[in-house]
């Protein structure tokens, strides 16, 4: 949680508490406490309903936010099935893998943009073993596997072997895999620059389905 985030939470407890501390026990017991409360509460909902509701949040007004406020390097993650956008901020580095995370501390771990595994999200992908890396990452076309392992409800990894071919997509820059194996196939698709992968659409699995990924911050 970032320090202005942690301000926010602060202040709302102090708020609240304030809140309650205004009223006596006594007055809360009394018929006409309670009546009152209740009169104040059903004013207060009444007059929450009549205002009209902030629109939500554009991606990009969330990456500016971001960007203006965490100078960690960020990712800007899009979850397909969910319909949910959320800027991610890196957490921690092991050579080339990091792993990126919200403030609820889903996260996702990428090697230099590739999808290694996920946290936190449900249905979650413990590791990726992408033989077509290097085929990505060198922009050719040929042919490999890619294993996707996932937690069972036994707490033990399942693998899920799948046969892809790389090749270069429609536009200039950009690789797709396509993949099949086990009556399932998709298609991931990676721009390349040098070695690194900044933008990406990536199957993380059946339950998960597609994440679109960006780089907001190397």
């Amino acid at each position: 949680m970032t320090g202005t985030m942690m301000k926010g939470a602060l202040a709302i407890a102090v708020l609240g508490l304030a809140a309650c501390g205004n009223q006596t026990a006594d007055q809360s017991a009394s018929p006409l406490g309670v009546a009152a409360q209740v009169a104040r509460d059903t004013l207060a909902q009444r007059r929450a309903a009549s205002q009209p509701q902030a629109p939500a949040r554009t991606p990009e007004q969330m990456a500016a936010e971001a960007l203006r406020v965490n100078p960690a390097p960020l990712i800007l993650a899009g979850l397909e099935a969910s319909g949910r956008t959320q800027v991610m901020a890196m957490t921690g580095q092991n050579g080339a893998m990091r792993t990126y995370m919200t403030p609820n501390e889903q996260a996702l771990i990428l090697r230099n943009g590739m999808l290694i595994g996920t946290r936190g999200l449900g249905n979650d992908m413990s590791v990726t073993e992408p033989a077509t890396e290097a085929l990505i990452r060198n922009q050719r076309s040929g042919n490999a596997q890619r294993v996707i392992r996932y937690y069972a409800g036994d707490g033990l990894e399942r693998p899920m072997t799948f046969n892809c071919s790389v090749g270069a997509g429609p536009n200039p820059g950009v690789m797709v895999e396509n993949c099949e194996g086990l009556g399932l196939s998709f298609q991931n698709s990676f721009m390349v620059q040098g070695s690194q992968i900044p933008v990406s659409r990536q199957w993380a699995g059946p339950g998960l389905g597609y994440i679109t990924i960006q780089t907001l911050r190397p």
